[in-house]
């Protein structure tokens, strides 16, 4: 399996190679050169694997350039029996009605989906990094293999941006990483009480957390300016840095979220709730589109899907998108109670673009300059076709969201975070306008505790004036439900990383950190 650019300038990448970039050179996204498809007799042995097994399998397809000593290093280190998720199966799947059961990816250590690949890739980067550093230090000074910078000791710079989740996810899995230091980047008045303090008190010699005067779109088109400056780059190779990236743009988070669509599948099966072999529905909260992207890969690889249900919040620009084909970002950014969707910039959308484009690198690579530079872009008739053949798509009020919140809570004693409550209000519209039963899995993506808040708001009366915390306390009280244990006591902990900057410092904050005095900081 290699990998290549959906705007065409890279191709024939090894697995390790494009975890390591993030991104191509021409600033595009890797895709898989080759296609992957289990069959129905290979289904049948997966059904019986438990998380796990299952991910070793799914990912000896897609880096097979990685040995199955190695492969069984990163997933063991994930998910085997030293990980930190919370159970047996960091993946269960809860059971609401006949049609509707929630895939729970909340159960890591920072109570988010993030962690179901944020586990894994510093495992797989860090084995990727020694591959590179073991054929440099073979090439007797000249350009390694696949392109590799000839560093024995060359180290990686992860950058980046984050809606809430995934920079808290993020550190927290690269944590004292060796050779691999990280800058999150997150929007100053966008995320909740508890996402920030989460960063804020991260620990980790390695690890850095800015906000960012402004929104997501802001941070993540600042993150991206910084991949595609030559001259930067240039800067930090003198210093012994290459730049990754731990968002889902990066080939080696994307992937591990598809296992667990393959897994919720197979718990249905072995629940005796359908049959091996009949369709499935998923429905998606969606912001960047990578959690929704892996389902589609999923349904690449063979897994039975009937449809991908797109659910959005006020920012439809994706609903808007798969509707109409026309991406147009060049409208108000609201701030709602769930905030990981709070972004009008999508970057995964480019993979599915590419895809439905009959790979046209040459139309999508024309199409994402449209979008950078007047902020919108029109599909074809065909590609709009395909897309909509799978993705059906609505958006949630923030009424709709918080009485979703109450509604579950009231019928079925489950409580739901603002995120899930999105998916869970756009299944119901999805239902009622297309009369579909088909068995269909929510996900799930982030422990309500999270946001507590606008969960308490929503199912009792809630004292405005009350700080988040004692609102999770009086939560758990009121609900007879335990705080995860990553969110207790965080307003105890000391704020480690309280920096502020705009988005054209973002730069210097970088260097800044990169830089910095330490043992570690003299490189050749």
């Amino acid at each position: 399996m290699s990998y290549k650019s959906t705007r065409g300038g890279e191709k024939g990448i090894g697995f390790s190679e494009a975890v390591l970039k993030g991104i191509a050179a021409d600033g595009g996204l890797f895709v898989p050169e080759q296609d992957i498809k289990f069959d129905s007799l290979e289904l049948a042995e997966m059904c019986e694997m438990d998380y796990k097994a299952l991910a070793a399998h799914i990912f000896r397809r897609y880096a097979e350039d990685l040995t199955d000593g190695e492969i069984e290093y990163c997933v063991d280190r994930a998910y085997g029996s030293g990980s930190r998720f919370d159970g047996r199966d960091p993946a269960p799947l809860t059971r609401l009605n006949e049609t509707l059961s929630v895939l729970e990816l909340w159960h890591g250590p920072t109570a988010a989906f993030k962690d179901m690949a944020l586990q894994v890739l510093p495992a797989f980067m860090s084995v990727a990094l020694k591959k590179r550093q073991d054929n440099a230090g073979g090439s007797s000074g000249s350009t390694a293999q696949n392109g590799a910078a000839p560093f024995a000791n060359e180290k990686i710079a992860i950058l980046t941006a984050t809606s809430g989740d995934t920079g808290k996810a993020a550190m927290e899995g690269f944590r004292d990483a060796e050779g691999i230091d990280i800058m999150v980047f997150f929007p100053e008045n966008g995320v909740s009480e508890m996402q920030r303090t989460q960063m804020q008190t991260q620990e980790g010699k390695n690890v850095r957390v800015a906000a960012v005067r402004g929104n997501f779109d802001d941070a993540q088109t600042g993150v991206k300016k910084i991949f595609g400056d030559d001259e930067f780059k240039a800067l930090l190779k003198e210093c012994g840095y290459r730049l990754s990236s731990a968002n889902s743009i990066n080939i080696g988070r994307l992937i591990p979220q598809v296992v667990y669509y393959f897994h919720a599948y197979f718990s249905l099966v072995r629940a005796e709730r359908i049959n091996l072999g009949a369709p499935v529905n998923f429905v998606v909260p969606t912001g960047n589109f990578g959690d929704i992207l892996a389902a589609y890969y999923a349904y690449k690889n063979g897994l039975p899907i009937g449809r991908l249900i797109c659910a959005t919040n006020s920012n439809s620009v994706v609903s808007d998108f798969i509707h109409t084909g026309f991406y147009n970002a060049n409208r108000e950014f609201k701030v709602t109670i769930s905030p990981a969707m709070d972004i009008l910039i999508s970057s995964n959308l480019e993979r599915l673009v590419y895809d439905m484009s009959c790979e046209d690198e040459k139309t999508t690579s024309k199409l994402m300059a449209e979008l950078s530079s007047a902020g919108c872009y029109n599909v074809d008739r065909s590609t709009l076709s395909g897309i909509s053949s799978l993705f059906w798509s609505d958006s949630s009020t923030e009424e709709e969201t918080r009485r979703t919140i109450s509604d579950v809570w009231n019928q079925y004693d489950y409580l739901i975070d603002p995120h899930t409550a999105v998916g869970v209000n756009v299944f119901d519209k999805y239902v009622i306008s297309t009369g579909d039963l088909t068995p269909t899995v929510a996900v799930a993506t982030a422990s309500p505790f999270k946001f507590n808040g606008s969960v308490a708001e929503s199912i009792f009366d809630c004292p405005k004036d009350s700080s988040e915390f004692a609102v999770q306390q009086k939560l758990s009280e009121m609900t007879g439900l335990d705080i995860p244990l990553p969110l207790r006591g965080l307003d105890k902990k000391p704020l480690l990383h309280t920096g502020v900057c705009d988005k054209d410092e973002m730069k210097d904050a970088v260097l800044e950190f990169l830089l910095r005095e330490d043992p570690g900081a003299e490189r050749n």
